[in-house]
This record gives C-alpha cells, sequence and structure tokens, in this order.
C-alpha cells in the first residue's frame, strides 16, 4: 500500500476503534512548544516533575519532539469524547455532597480506554504498511510520553487551544480525552483548527483561585485540579476557601464554556458514571477505609490523588459547605492519624465555625 493512502487507513481505524476525531499533525516543534521552557521555568508547573523531565543533555523533553523521537515524521491525533448526561458542578450546590471532575466517574482509567483503541490504530497501521510502504515505527501515548497533546490536536485539526489550554472541537466541545501516535511516516497533515473563543472570558472570570492568569497561561499552583490531585501534603490556606466543594479535580472552566452547550453525550460504556461518583457523599470520602479506598476506586484515575488526598480535599470541602452537621466529623478527624488530614480539618473546623 502506498505511503499516501495509509492517513485513510489510520483514519477509518480510528473511527472504528471507538474514537469521534482522528487528524494528522505533522512532528515538527510548533511554535506553542517555545513557551514551554518559560513556563516551567516561572514554576507554574508546581510538583510535577514529570512535566520537568530533561534529556541527556538537560534539555526539556516536552519542549522538542524532535529531540526525543527523531524518528517521528507524524503525529497522529485522536479523540473521544468522554461527556455523559449528568448535571454540571455549576448546577449542584448540595452542601453534604463534594464533586469529582466529570473525566475520573467512569468505570474504567481513561489510560487504559484510550490506549487500547490506540493500540487497534497502530495495528491497523503496520497491517496495512506490510504491503510495499517504507518500515514503520510508531509510538502510542495517552498522557504519559514526552508530547504536549494538545499542541499536535491544534495541528491535526482536532479543535483549537481555548483560553483554559482545554482543546476544544467545534461540535464536542471539551470533553475530549486525547491519545496520539508518533509515526515515522510522512502523513499529510490536516489544517490546524482556527481559534474559535473571540473575546470570550468565562473560563477566566469563572475561576475561583484565578489560576488562569491570562488567556491560554495556567498557573497549575493556583489550579483546583492541579491542588486536588497532584498536590502532595498541605494545601496552602489562601487557596482553599476557592476550592469549594471539589475533592478531585475542577470542571468549572469547561462547565462555563458556551462550546459545551450543545456537548453530545458519549455512548461509550466505560466513560459512564461509577454509582455514587457523580456529587458524593463528603462524609462517606472523608471516613473512606483503606479498603474502602481499593475497593470503590479500583482501575479509576481517582487512585492518583491517594487515599490522604481523598480525606483531605474532602475535609477542606467540609469547611467550605457551611453545613454544620460536619462538624462532629471534623472533630474527629482533627485526631487522625494522617497529619496532613488532621490539619486539614483542624482548618475546615475552624472555617465552619467563622462561617456559621
Amino acid at each position: 500500500m502506498r505511503v499516501s493512502d495509509l492517513k485513510s487507513v489510520a483514519q477509518r481505524a480510528a473511527l472504528a476503534a471507538g474514537f469521534d476525531l482522528c487528524g494528522i499533525a505533522p512532528a515538527a516543534d510548533a511554535r506553542e512548544l517555545e513557551y514551554f521552557p518559560e513556563w516551567i521555568a516561572s514554576g507554574h508547573a508546581g510538583e510535577m516533575q514529570y512535566m520537568k523531565s530533561r534529556d541527556e543533555r538537560g534539555e526539556l523533553r516536552r519542549a522538542s519532539l524532535a529531540r526525543v523521537a527523531p524518528w517521528a515524521r507524524s503525529v497522529i491525533v485522536c479523540a473521544i469524547n468522554y461527556n455523559t448526561a449528568q448535571p454540571y458542578s455549576t448546577q449542584l450546590s448540595n452542601p453534604e455532597r463534594g464533586w469529582i471532575s466529570r473525566y475520573a466517574w467512569s468505570r474504567e482509567d481513561y489510560h487504559d480506554a484510550v490506549l487500547r483503541r490506540l493500540q487497534q490504530v497502530e495495528a491497523a497501521l503496520h497491517s496495512a504498511a506490510c504491503d510495499g510502504a517504507p518500515t514503520l515505527t510508531t509510538r502510542a501515548y495517552v498522557d504519559t510520553g514526552p508530547v504536549v497533546e494538545r499542541v499536535f490536536a491544534k495541528y491535526a485539526g482536532v479543535g483549537w487551544i481555548g483560553k483554559n489550554t482545554c482543546i476544544i472541537n467545534q461540535q464536542k466541545g471539551s470533553w475530549l480525552f486525547l491519545g496520539v501516535i508518533l509515526t515515522s511516516l510522512e502523513l499529510v497533515p490536516d489544517l490546524p483548527a482556527p481559534d474559535r473563543c473571540g473575546s470570550c472570558r468565562r473560563c477566566i472570570d469563572a475561576c475561583p483561585t484565578q489560576a488562569i492568569l491570562a488567556p491560554y497561561q495556567l498557573d497549575s499552583n493556583k489550579c483546583i485540579s492541579y491542588l486536588t490531585i497532584e498536590k502532595r501534603g498541605a494545601i496552602p490556606t489562601e487557596l482553599r476557601p476557592g476550592m469549594g466543594h471539589h475533592i478531585f479535580g475542577c470542571d468549572i472552566c469547561q462547565d462555563v464554556c458556551p462550546w459545551n452547550r450543545k456537548s453530545p453525550a458519549t455512548s461509550a460504556p466505560e466513560f459512564q458514571p461509577r454509582p455514587g461518583l457523580v456529587n458524593p457523599a463528603l462524609a462517606w470520602l472523608a471516613e473512606m477505609t483503606d479498603e474502602e479506598f481499593r475497593e470503590t476506586f479500583l482501575r479509576s484515575p481517582i487512585r492518583r490523588t491517594r487515599r490522604s488526598g481523598l480525606r483531605r480535599n474532602a475535609a477542606i470541602a467540609m469547611g467550605n459547605s457551611g453545613n454544620r452537621d460536619f462538624l462532629a466529623i471534623l472533630e474527629r478527624l482533627v485526631h487522625d492519624e494522617d497529619e496532613c488530614v488532621a490539619e486539614s480539618a483542624r482548618w475546615a473546623r475552624n472555617r465552619l465555625k467563622e462561617i456559621l
């Protein structure tokens, strides 16, 4: 098969695997990547050491695909919708309940679900390439490789990078998981997606912790998703009130985005919510045992925050709730053997007393 025909092979295979979108980007270093070293130097990556990974020459791996995969000529970008027919975080305000980010409700860790589909696309490419095409090298990644996926998604025509730094597609919105396949094939690239954010500032203005410093500029240190998932130990006290009822991730900047008003719901069964994870009870999460945590979040991305982080976040959410009934639980938690949980509970108890 001719190399020129392999693009259609990849796109047909992506649709057959269940992806909603598939595009081709050149493997060249895009201008957006020029800002990555500055972003890292400014400390905006927080404690995410994997974002700061460097090669043997001391260069940031994610700043240049040419340095980490010099053989790559094209990047196949696949996207799948994970939106479900459930309320947004901005529509719920029950003081007894917290918020888990939409992407983490799923019945299977999205890394596994997306990678499985990418491997189907890879297999189709290799099968077709055996018929007269040059030797083919591929690598598939789902948030695990030295690739800034959203940059390549833009140049593959999958969507534009919104002011909240999420990929937005005109028809699908921003509830998208991205997966990429680096390939040694020189495939015809798609046209970059035009920016359609215009003068809209809803995501910037809605962020409770002001993590979006300016359009397209995010400070992870202030981002609720970072604070509730990646941040270890104590969360800065000045940011805790802005966390509201969020206990794993945050969807606010996507919930308010006009492009998500008509976002379709996914049909993928593995992205449907597990029982109890849409607006879960804070009391249950705060006093969850090790065994409950393991059983409840088996094959779930929520494992990343660990039981300690989840209970810490639940205590902070209780402090922001204005719910007097949580005082008894917090009084127990201030004596918890996990000092991070205990300290968060002391803060929450004092905040509740101030509010009440």
